[in-house]
């Protein structure tokens, strides 16, 4: 048998082949199984990870460039700088692997929280397991919303389809039912087989796994290619920003170990100083930096029940200023209950109530809050009645029909959304039992519904007809009697408009879509507490082009009667616009919505396909929730931020004014071991930034990734830390003229204070003093002082170049420091303090 063309099978065939039956498989036979699958899969060990991880720390191509520098010195002659230069750069890659694995391991175990599941039959007994650790031979059950999770053979199926857009391309649903097919039978045409990675769009379904991993059509075109992740705004920027300091450390390294080719100074000596230079201007740091502060952020966002699956993400959430939702569940209680069950008369209806109890008690789709109402109607009973049939709910028809049997009679029972169920009716039932001509009493139908949609109502139809057969399709949904409405209630959550009142004080407004009409939107809206409302209806937007639409929808907050595939129009105009979107769903029809929207926002017991969708998944559809979660958002944004600006002022500073100054001195003003010291310990606290506190006013809205902002400040501050660092090479060189290693050691000891305390004015945009920086900073800072303050002191002092500094020349450096600190203050509220006004309005 040829299992790799298994469509051209019968089922029994397939269950031979895999030793296996309809009854699924025992939990020894799938533990068997999997420890099978998982030793034949191809991969990496936990050690050869974290091998790899480590040497990524030394994949900069400057460093490498510096260490083939120090070996090629080691060769040209004796010298112990090579050593310590080379033992700087290992502990400096040590503690950057160390945080960046501890990053990467705290992410994996959040994202084990919200593994996709699948529902298979182990011993007999339906058992949702991860869908990873379905086994050939599993027998799996599958509902609207659902993912597939290996290559499988259909066993049943009822109203099936699935959406396979991922492999064949067809963006319409295709039809599955269980046949045997030709082995030629092309991949769109195979109607007996669901393809791992598809999703069911509707109706029901029983199959057998029989192709897993890497085996399946999906899984051999992924394993041959790897997908980068799309690249947000934020890492684009980063991206251009790198390459543009880059360019300039490049040029003024090569221009400084020209010069000094040139006035006669050691080849060696030169190149090593200018690749010392050139690793201390780039800002290496910047992805375990990156890396660090996402995965502090993705766990703090955990502890508020936010779980991040793409950690890129969380810029994009810092940036949001709309968030677009449905109202059922995440503005309201998400609990229906049936307020009351009514004919065309406006009057409760027992036999009315019967029929829709009947049609939600035998549905057998996905779990919904209507049914669930439904079901615990009181005084209805399913006693005596069975069921024959169903026609599961779709989107398109949005109805779901149930065939009955009760003594002699046999009903087909229908409800839906009202206009649907009206489609198929043609006559009404009256309160005396008679029934009428639909066209005679539609105006009195239309008006109870405005009547009791304006009042706040969900109202689906309920409609019947008698039927002699029980093999029913699509098409025996006609010619039914209208039997009348269900009133749902849904009431607004308790604390809604505070938590909209919330959004709105952080930046971010709240944009309601629904499916129902304009009055029960209206209605709702104003419940909720939403300000200038205005609604616009799905009709209203349908015929519109995008650049028409993303006009329309300025001032916008509520749409009405919209139908699944306008949901995305509508997010992507928002983003035309120049909004940053995030959008929250958990149907099936939510996908395309999640999937265009900035920031994708699914919730835990979504179906399978709008989590895997999504950015990110909520443990709790609460607007408080999101609400901390775009906080935080803004917080990993602002502290990876602050690394830039940091390294982008005082380290810039400091290296273009030793570059300047090695041209002027007849010796270079500072050894290259020295530089990479300096660096390291100047790069110390800022792997605590990532904890850092952030400033509540600058959670007060949305954030934004500005690179000529950036710029600017690189040059105001590289050219305000210049300017003292040439007052420090004035006062070393006229009271230290010639003496190599004091003025070596002065400097290095200014560099290094102006940078650690540099850090303490740039994290914050008020004066330092008013900001609080997080217990990790200033505990990574005192030990970095501490270190630089002991290093002349140390056994190592000859080795490193430093000598014992004079009791003056440390009271003019402290002065000098200061100096630079309250200048550079003011400086820095200066240059925030328009961005910050303009910001809050």
């Amino acid at each position: 048998m040829d299992i790799k063309t298994f469509w051209q099978y019968s089922t029994d065939e397939i269950f031979g082949h895999l030793n296996c039956s309809a009854g699924g498989l025992t939990s020894q036979q799938a533990a068997q199984k999997l420890a099978a699958m998982r030793s034949g899969q191809k991969k990496q060990s936990p050690l050869l990870q974290d091998v790899k991880l480590f040497l990524s720390q030394f994949t900069n191509p400057l460093v490498l460039l510096l260490v083939a520098a120090v070996i090629l010195s080691a060769f040209l002659k004796e010298t112990s700088d090579v050593f310590i230069i080379l033992f700087i750069l290992l502990f400096t890659g040590i503690l950057s692997y160390i945080q960046e694995r501890h990053a990467s391991k705290a992410v994996e175990k959040l994202l084990a929280v919200i593994k996709t599941k699948a529902t298979v039959i182990r011993d007999d007994v339906p058992k949702d397991i991860p869908a990873d650790e379905v086994v050939t031979g599993d027998i799996l059950t599958f509902a609207a919303g659902d993912v597939v999770p290996a290559d499988c053979l259909l066993i049943e199926s009822k109203m099936l389809h699935a959406n396979e857009s991922k492999l064949t391309g067809e963006s319409m649903p295709a039809e599955k039912k269980p046949c045997v097919l030709p082995q030629a039978t092309a991949m769109s045409q195979r109607s007996n087989i669901l393809y791992a990675g598809t999703n069911i769009i509707s109706g029901q379904a029983k199959a057998i796994a029989v192709l897993t991993g890497s085996e399946t059509v999906f899984g051999g075109i992924t394993a041959g290619m790897q997908q980068a992740p799309q690249e947000t705004a934020f890492e684009a920027g980063i991206k251009k920003f790198g390459y543009f300091l880059m360019k300039i450390t490049l040029i003024i390294c090569s221009i400084i170990f020209l010069t000094n080719i040139l006035m006669g100074k050691p080849l060696i000596d030169s190149l090593l100083f200018g690749l010392a230079l050139a690793v201390g201007m780039a800002p290496e740091l910047l992805p375990a930096i990156m890396t660090i502060a996402m995965s502090h952020g993705a766990k703090r966002m955990a502890h508020q029940k936010v779980i991040v699956k793409k950690l890129s993400s969380i810029q994009n959430l810092g940036e949001v200023n709309l968030f677009c939702s449905d109202k059922t569940g995440t503005l309201t209680e998400g609990i229906l209950e049936v307020h009351a069950v009514i004919d065309v008369s406006g009057n409760e209806n027992s036999y009315t109530k019967q029929l829709v109890f009947l049609n939600a008690h035998f549905e057998s789709g996905f779990t919904n809050p209507m049914d669930e109402a439904l079901t615990k109607m009181q005084n209805v009973s399913a006693e005596g009645y069975v069921k024959l049939n169903e026609i599961p709910y779709d989107f398109n028809r949005k109805r779901l029909s149930i065939c009955v049997a009760h003594a002699t009679e046999q009903l087909l029972i229908t409800k839906g959304a009202l206009n649907n169920v009206l489609q198929v009716c043609a006559q009404v039932l009256q309160a005396d039992g008679s029934v009428v001509n639909l066209n005679d009493v539609k105006d009195k139908i239309t008006t109870i519904y405005k009547e009791k949609s304006s009042e706040g109502f969900r109202m689906i139809g309920v409609a019947y007809k008698s039927c002699t057969s029980a093999n029913l399709t699509i098409a025996d949904e006609s010619q039914m009697i209208f039997a009348g409405f269900v009133l749902l209630s849904d009431p607004p959550k308790q604390d809604i408009a505070d938590e909209i009142k919330s959004l709105k004080n952080i930046g971010v407004d709240l944009i309601m879509i629904t499916g129902d009409n304009k009055l029960i939107a209206a209605y709702t809206a104003q419940q909720i507490g939403l300000q200038n409302i205005q609604v616009l209806s799905g009709e209203e937007t349908q015929n519109l082009t995008a650049d028409e639409l993303s006009k329309k929808v300025t001032g916008v907050n509520v749409f009405a009667e919209i139908e699944p595939q306008q949901k995305e129009n509508i997010i992507k105009a928002f983003k035309k616009a120049g909004n940053v979107v995030a959008y929250m769903g958990d149907g099936i029809n939510d996908v395309n919505a999640i999937n265009a929207a900035d920031v994708g926002i699914s919730i835990n017991n979504a179906v399978d396909i709008a989590k895997e969708a999504a950015a990110i998944v909520l443990l709790e559809k609460d607007l408080s929730v999101l609400t901390n979660g775009i906080i935080e958002g803004r917080k990993t944004f602002l502290n990876t931020i602050k690394y830039l600006y940091i390294s982008t002022s005082a380290t810039f500073g400091n290296m273009f004014s030793m570059a300047g100054a090695s041209i002027i001195l007849s010796f270079l003003p500072m050894l290259p071991q020295q530089i990479l010291l300096a660096n390291f310990v100047t790069d110390f606290p800022y792997m605590a930034i990532a904890s850092d506190n952030v400033d509540k006013e600058q959670l007060n809205y949305p954030q934004k990734w500005n690179i000529s902002q950036l710029r600017n400040f690189m040059i105001i501050f590289g050219i305000h830390s210049s300017f003292f660092d040439f007052i420090t090479f004035y006062a070393l060189f006229k009271l230290h003229e010639g003496h190599e290693a004091l003025f070596q050691t002065g400097w290095f000891l200014e560099s290094v204070f102006t940078e650690l305390l540099i850090l303490f004015v740039v994290r914050t945009h008020k004066m330092l003093w008013r900001s609080m920086p997080g217990k990790g900073l200033i505990i990574l800072s005192l030990i970095a002082f501490i270190i630089t303050i002991t290093l002349p002191l140390s056994p190592f002092a000859s080795a490193l170049g430093f000598v014992v500094p004079p009791e003056k020349l440390l009271f003019i450096i402290t002065g000098i420091v200061l100096a630079y600190i309250i200048t550079a203050d003011v400086l820095n509220l200066i240059f925030f303090k328009r961005k910050t006004v303009k910001a809050a309005a």
